[in-house]
């Protein structure tokens, strides 16, 4: 069954937004008591310095110390605290507000838990390649239950924006290029952050973010401009959000980027008319870390007070770590800039959220000593945490039948910056993360091994830079080796928030140490450590096999040596892009095709929309991944030639291991509209299955679709579908599959 169909239903519908609905008793209470100030403190967030983990987090801005924080506490300034650490400090600033302020309002305890706590699991982008929602609601669940042990109720994730600039580092945090993968995944981690109860002492709020199209910025660019058509931005950009909320996610985040010309902060369209409006978002607007404030040097706003007025009227509830929303509030209430309404309104989403989360009833929920200890960094946890890493990682290229390695009987020697490196195993996002479990690639491959004495390990060279020796002491190692490994990529610096690259190729030193080791004719497993897809070129690119193993958590070095032996058939598939060169960024799957399409034969013609050096296809395309067994696809049938308006189209089609070991296989359904109103995608991913299948054995896969699949942006910027002709493929990749065709007829 197609998931995500709810998620196009709706976008049409245009109304005006809509009144503030009224809350409990008890907050309505709350409300008429409160002073202007007090209301303000309830829609302010600040870093936690009572109990931070590293220090501020981001110490450029308001950077406040723990004493006055617990003044502000106790004067009812302070609603939200984030990225604390610790039971103890959280017990002492919610005693701050609930036995030392005037109206004894909770506090809410918020986090970036993005991909895992202390034990960290792999970054989003690696575990959406596994394509199994099951497993990404699981360790969303693991890192809900052991942040929340910590004293947190609120977590700043998923990170629903779909990339398809892989020179956005941010590209690390979502589920890749593809809009239906973030649906579903996004609707899964909400799940799994928020738990079946969110009074549950377990659960934290999920937030989908960043509202909206942060993945769109121009040039791959962190903050920068997007310009953005209305069908791109429906039909792309907003979906993952809509599944989100219909997951239950109650709270957003707006993006640091504006949207053609109108910041995302500042947007009343985006968060109050369409948000609220057209799809009836009860929930709560937090603005990232000051973006409020950076209405300012968006040019957007004249000064802070301009750029507090525009936030709290555009449908900002809470203002992160700025302070404008204390400083300028009472004044601009007083004098009507903003009116009183309007506060109250998002004060009442603000205790919503806190009544929601039975703060009221129970204002010590997750604050538990005995709870932390239970709950962080369990043998469970770090099993999870493994069993992902293994779920995540891609097999690229596996020439001759390389892999799986034997255990023993061969010399290995281990080469590159990351070999024996713990620093970059969990990736960006993770500063929560216990350094202390993080297990290396030369610590688990030895564990693995008959006789860890036959694995040799040289560094070669620092990640963007040489050492002394370091290339002539990698040669001997794999001049003594049967097989190397060569562990190059990017390290978590060069990944993540605020790390867009001009160039997604591996740093030129590693390139030159692996044509080093190349040189000496000896077979080379690339172990490719990354964020984003990588433009490989060279050696690298012509290996005898590559693995895409990114950052996968705590437990990288054995989830890494699982697949490399053989303990785990690699199943994961790419959730990005891999190009051919960086100068196709931005590259997808699913762009619209051309008036003139590129031929088969790059040579045939030269006015097409072709590169002069190279097709615009990619080295491995969306969807692809390799196993240790083989998978053939046949039989595909379809229930009709055509789809009546209302009816549901049944696809079959069987899949059979052909090969010698069981094996997990993703079978993958696209259609294309031929003909429309508005140009449409060469395909678009609608369905997707996990097989799990023993040598020899086969089923058949079944998938439904519906004519909601079949819509898109049209006219006057709203959902259409249109009777015609579709293509359909049941497909191992975006680019191949066994084809069909069926006609939508008229309602």
């Amino acid at each position: 069954m197609l998931a995500g169909a709810a998620a196009l239903v709706g976008f049409a519908v245009t109304a005006p937004a809509r009144a503030a609905v009224k809350g409990s008793e008890r907050i309505e209470k709350l409300i008429a008591a409160m002073t202007i100030e007090e209301k303000a403190g309830q829609l302010s967030c600040f870093a936690d310095m009572i109990r931070p983990p590293i220090g501020d987090i981001n110490p450029l801005v308001n950077i406040r110390n723990a004493q006055i924080l617990l003044a502000e506490t106790r004067a009812g300034r302070i609603g939200t605290l984030m990225n604390g650490l610790g039971t103890a400090g959280a017990l002492e600033a919610q005693k701050a507000a609930v036995e030392g302020s005037r109206l004894k309002i909770p506090l809410i305890f918020a986090a970036d838990v993005i991909h895992g706590f202390r034990t960290v699991f792999p970054i989003p982008l690696a575990e959406s390649g596994s394509f199994d929602p099951h497993l990404c609601e699981r360790t969303a669940r693991a890192a809900a239950s052991e942040a929340s042990a910590s004293g947190l109720h609120w977590t700043f994730a998923p990170m629903v924006d779909v990339a398809r600039d892989q020179r956005w580092g941010r590209v690390a945090e979502g589920a890749g290029e593809d809009v239906h993968l973030s649906e579903v995944l996004g609707a899964a981690r909400v799940r799994g952050f928020q738990g079946k109860d969110l009074k549950a002492e377990d659960s934290m709020l999920a937030t989908p973010k960043h509202f909206a199209a942060y993945g769109a910025v121009t040039a791959g660019l962190e903050y920068n401009a997007v310009e953005l058509s209305e069908a791109t931005l429906r039909e792309v950009h907003l979906p993952p959000f809509q599944a989100a909320f219909d997951a239950g996610a109650l709270t957003t985040m707006s993006a640091f980027n504006d949207i053609n010309g109108v910041p995302s902060s500042a947007n009343r369209r985006l968060l109050t008319d369409l948000l609220r409006g057209e799809w009836g978002f009860k929930g709560v607007v937090i603005s990232d870390y000051t973006a409020d404030q950076e209405l300012v040097a968006h040019g957007f706003a004249a000064d802070d007070r301009d750029a507090a007025r525009l936030a709290i009227l555009a449908g900002v509830d809470i203002s992160m770590q700025s302070g404008l929303y204390l400083r300028y509030l009472p004044e601009l209430t007083a004098s009507g800039a903003v009116p009183m309404a309007v506060v109250d309104a998002s004060v009442r989403r603000v205790l919503a959220l806190k009544e929601a989360l039975g703060l009221f009833d129970n204002p010590y929920r997750s604050i538990s000593a005995k709870a932390e200890a239970a709950r962080t960094a369990t043998p469970a946890l770090r099993q999870l945490s493994r069993e992902a890493g293994g779920r995540s990682i891609v097999l690229l290229r596996n020439e001759g039948g390389i892999l799986p390695l034997p255990r023993a009987g061969k010399r290995l020697a281990l080469i590159g910056p990351f070999a024996e490196d713990r620093d970059n195993v969990v990736g960006p996002w993770a500063f929560f993360g216990d350094k202390t479990l993080n297990v290396d690639l030369a610590t688990g491959l030895r564990a693995a091994m008959g006789d860890p004495a036959s694995l040799i390990v040289e560094r070669g060279c620092e990640v963007e830079t040489t050492i002394a020796g370091g290339f002539e002491r990698a040669v001997a190692a794999a001049k003594a080796a049967d097989i190397v490994l060569l562990a190059v990529g990017e390290s978590q610096d060069m990944t993540g928030e605020a790390k867009s690259r001009t160039d997604i190729r591996i740093p030129p030193v590693q390139q030159r140490l692996a044509e080093a080791i190349a040189a000496t004719g000896k077979p080379v497993v690339v172990l490719l450590r990354h964020g984003r897809a990588i433009a490989l070129e060279g050696v690298v690119r012509d290996a005898k096999a590559i693995l895409a193993t990114w950052f996968l958590g705590s437990e990288m070095g054995n989830a890494v040596a699982d697949v490399l032996f053989g303990a785990v058939n690699p199943s994961a598939r790419l959730p990005v892009s891999f190009p051919l060169e960086s100068g196709q960024e931005p590259f997808f799957y699913n762009g619209r095709t051309t008036g003139r399409p590129a031929p088969i034969d790059p040579n045939a013609q030269e006015y097409k929309a072709r590169w002069r050096s190279i097709r615009n296809e990619a080295l491995y395309p969306f969807g692809f991944g390799l196993g240790y067994s083989t998978f053939a696809l046949s039989d595909l049938k379809l229930g009709a030639p055509q789809l009546r308006w209302g009816d549901t189209l049944h696809v079959t089609a069987r899949v059979a291991n052909t090969g010698q070991v069981h094996g997990e296989h993703v079978v993958q359904l696209y259609i294309r509209d031929r003909v429309a109103s508005r140009t449409r995608p060469v395909r678009e991913l609608k369905g997707f299955q996990r097989v799990s299948l023993a040598p020899g054995a086969s089923r058949e896969v079944k998938f439904e679709l519906k004519r909601q699949h079949l819509m898109f942006v049209g006219d006057g910027d709203r959902w259409v579908v249109e009777p015609g002709m579709f293509d359909i493929w049941v497909a191992n990749s975006s680019i191949d599959g066994l084809a069909g065709s069926f006609e939508l007829m008229k309602g």
